[in-house]
Formats: structure tokens, sequence, C-alpha cells
């Protein structure tokens, strides 16, 4: 505790708390076609298919929508970029609660859920841009922890939309999101290492290879992270034939571990490098995908994964560790940016095993994909990692110092391209 205490007076605790509660409540809005996937399916009978890419669908367009809204905070400022996004979010949630009735309607509030998957980059830019870079993958695993708001979501939608049916959720969710937009406005102050640049220098992550190498990693910890929590309601009540309250509540389990060891991992990649870290949970994420293709019973089929979630969330949390190293200057743009392949890669999970489950009969074959992936991307890591130690991180990951640039190693330098 005294070293958190540390690392909360070095930089601005509201700030970080705010950034956490609208990320928290925009991840939870975004995932709610997702938490009730089965009240949808039922109502208007679709097939493992067409539930997959209705369930896909607000993560694309909050894939889509992220790296515009990073840049968009670069120009205005983070804090009224979330101030915006969350204004725009409950008019949204409004035409839900009204003028949704039909499943085309379905697929076009999923775009609208979209402009809430979008707050990723620019809340762990908020949260994290008072604090100095060796603690800023603790903050960045703190304001990244409200992807915990996948558990509001399965935990609370199912309920009421059983009760009060499934569009009152939108309507409820919308009311809500005032909470997160007035201790934005009252506690939140724009963090000062922000600084002027051109639009060109802004976007010149995307053309780096480093870029492209963290998009691939951050397609399997956070693809699948967000893939698999809007599907798993559907996943659990399809193959266990549980009731979809307690589907939503299965989820909720892994959910939790995932997003609670997003801020372990980011405080073990401070402290063990970034780089260690993702090798570790890239391996036990890999385990746990191949384990799920023996259809194993409900209780380990959860346990499993809670594992699975577990690794992810830690792999999230190293990852952004790594980002502000690399991208000092627009950490807001290069986070975006990253976030937004990322959740393209949780665009593709639910249309895969919809897929998989409609032509062979089984998830398993969605599972093998996903784990050949990591395993790949796993020894690319590898290879990497050789060019990136001494150039702009230090050994495994942490930060680079004057005794990591030492004859053997690279100097530090500006913008790589390798």
């Amino acid at each position: 505790m005294a070293s958190f205490k540390t690392v909360m007076k070095s930089g601005h605790p509201p700030t970080l708390f705010a950034a956490f509660l609208y990320f928290d409540f925009c991840f939870a809005i975004w995932v709610l076609n997702g938490a009730m996937g089965p009240f949808i399916t039922e109502t208007y009978k679709l097939t493992p298919a067409q539930t997959g890419f209705m369930i896909s669908l607000p993560i694309l367009a909050g894939a889509i929508m992220r790296f515009p809204l990073g840049v968009l905070a670069q120009y205005i400022g983070r804090k009224n970029a979330a101030i915006t996004e969350m204004t725009i979010i409950m008019l949204a949630m409004a035409y839900g609660f009204f003028y949704v009735n039909t499943y085309d309607e379905v697929l076009a509030m999923g775009v609208l859920l979209g402009i809430a998957g979008a707050s990723f980059g620019v809340a762990l830019s908020l949260g994290s841009g008072w604090f100095p870079k060796e603690h800023k993958g603790l903050a960045m695993g703190i304001a990244g922890a409200g992807n915990s708001g996948t558990v509001l979501a399965v935990l609370f939608a199912p309920p009421l939309a059983q009760v009060y049916g499934w569009q009152s959720v939108y309507g409820f969710a919308g009311c809500v999101m005032a909470i997160p937009l007035i201790v934005m406005i009252v506690f939140a102050k724009e963090p000062p290492d922000a600084e002027h640049q051109s639009f060109k220098e802004h976007v010149s992550c995307l053309f780096q290879k480093d870029g492209w190498a963290f998009n691939l990693i951050y397609i399997i910890t956070f693809g699948g992270f967000i893939g698999l929590s809007n599907f798993l309601p559907t996943f659990f009540y399809e193959q266990f034939s549980v009731t979809k309250v307690e589907a939503g509540r299965l989820t909720m389990l892994a959910a939790l571990m995932g997003s609670g060891i997003r801020v372990v991992g980011g405080y073990f990649a401070d402290r063990m490098g970034g780089i260690l870290v993702l090798s570790v949970v890239l391996l036990a994420a890999v385990g746990s995908f191949l384990l799920l293709t023996a259809t194993p019973s409900l209780a380990l089929t959860t346990a499993l994964f809670m594992l699975c979630f577990a690794a992810l969330g830690a792999g999230n949390g190293a990852l952004f560790q790594l980002v502000p190293l690399r991208w000092p200057a627009n950490t807001a743009v290069a986070g975006s940016m990253i976030g937004e392949v990322g959740a393209l890669g949780g665009a593709i999970l639910p249309n895969v095993m919809g897929l998989s489950k409609q032509y062979t009969g089984s998830f398993a074959y969605g599972f093998v994909g996903y784990a050949v992936f990591a395993a790949v991307v796993l020894g690319c890591l590898l290879v990497w990692q050789r060019k990136w130690v001494g150039t702009w991180v230090g050994p495994r990951g942490k930060v680079l110092t004057p005794a990591a640039s030492e004859p053997g190693h690279a100097a530090p330098l500006g913008p790589v391209t390798a």
C-alpha cells in the first residue's frame, strides 16, 4: 500500500478516478447487445451467424471510432472529448429506448453503441497524463480497469431485460451515464503532458512497424477480451442450456477476473517489464484456448474462461505500460490506433464463433483459430523485442535507463520504424 500511495501522490488521483469511471460506464454500454444477446436472439429467431454479426457490430463500430476520437482529443483536450462523447451517448440511448423494434434497428443501434467503445485511448491517456513515466503502467492499468464495465452490463442488463424488456435497458443506461459525466466535469483536470504537434506528427505511429506489432498483440489480448465478453452470454446459454440471467452471471465471473487483473498486469509490467509479462500471458492464453476445445463441464469451462480472461486482462495492462514509453508525446493517438485495431480483432471473434457453431455444430474451431494466432504472435514478440530493448525500452520491457544505453545497447531514439 505504501508503494501505491507513492504512485498516487505522483499524479492527480481525481482525474484518474474520473477517467476510470468514464471508461467503465462507456464499456458497459458498448457491450449491452452482447449482454442481451440471448434475449435479442429469441425475439427475432436469429441464426448463430446472425447473432454473431449482431454482437460484433458494436465492437466493429467502436474500433473505427477510436482513432478519430483520439485525434480530436489532441485538439480540444481529452477532458472535453470525453464530455462530448458521453453527451452523444446519452442521446444514442434515447434512440434505443424509443425507436428500436426490428432486427435492422438493432443493427443500427449496434453502430450507435460503438460510440461508447471509442473512449478507450482518451480514457487511458487522460488518467495517466498526470503521472511520471515510471508509474504510467499502473495508472493506465487503473484507468483501463474500466473494462470492468462488462461486469456491470452482464450483471444488470439480463435481469432488467427480463423484467422490463430488453429495449428498456437502453433507457436505464442513458440515465446512469449522467454519473460519469458529472464526475468528469467536476473533478477531472486536463493533464499537462500534451504537446502541440502537426496532424502528420500525430498520426506518425500509423506508419511505423512498432505500431503494427502492438496491434497484433492487442488483437489477442483486448480483441479476445471484448469478443469473448460479448459472446459468452450466448455461448453459455446455447452450450449448457442455462437461463439467460445465469449466462450473464457466469460471464460476469470471467469478465471480473480479466478487468481486475489488468491493473495487476500494469503493476508488474512497471516492475518486471511489459515484454516479459506479455510473453507469459500469451502462453497462458494459448493453453486456455486449446483446453476449451475439449468441451469440459460447465464448472471447468467457467474456470478456464476465468484463467483465459485473467491472462488477456494482464496482457492489456502490460501492453499499455509500453505504449507511453514508445510514444511519449502522442500517447492518446497511439493508444487509440492500437485500441482500434485490437477491437477489430474482437469483432472477428463473435462472427467466427457463430459461423463455427452454425456450420460445424461446435464452437471448438473458433477457439483453435485464436490459439494458433496467439502462438504465432508470441513467436513474433520474441523476435521484435530484440530490436526494441535498448532502443526505446529497457531489458524485459522496463523503463529505459542510462545503463541500458551503455556499449552493447543502442542509444535511446525518437521515432523508430522497426
